[in-house]
């Protein structure tokens, strides 16, 4: 059985404003059984949350940190932690 995890990560680069949050959404709902959400913060980064299985976060951080985004990716700073839950799906906020 896979483990469950909570990953927390920061984008930072040309992230708002070029769809970031909806490719987002669209990549974990690709990968499967995660939900958290995107959202946009005051400083020009995005954050993501995501919970699911260890293998599918790691697949939405590896895009997250590769070159298929949208916008231009300087760097991801993440955490990982266990899963606190209450999340519908993957939403974009």
């Amino acid at each position: 059985m896979s483990e469950e995890v909570r990953l927390v990560a920061w984008v930072r680069g040309h992230v708002q404003g070029v769809g970031f949050r909806w490719f987002t959404r669209a990549k974990a709902l690709e990968i499967g059984g995660l939900s958290g959400f995107a959202l946009n913060l005051g400083d020009g980064r995005v954050q993501v949350v995501a919970e699911g299985p260890r293998e599918g976060c790691e697949g939405l951080l590896d895009w997250l940190q590769g070159d298929d985004t949208p916008g231009r990716v300087d760097g991801v700073t993440e955490i990982w932690d266990t899963p606190r839950g209450g999340y519908e799906g993957f939403a974009v906020r």
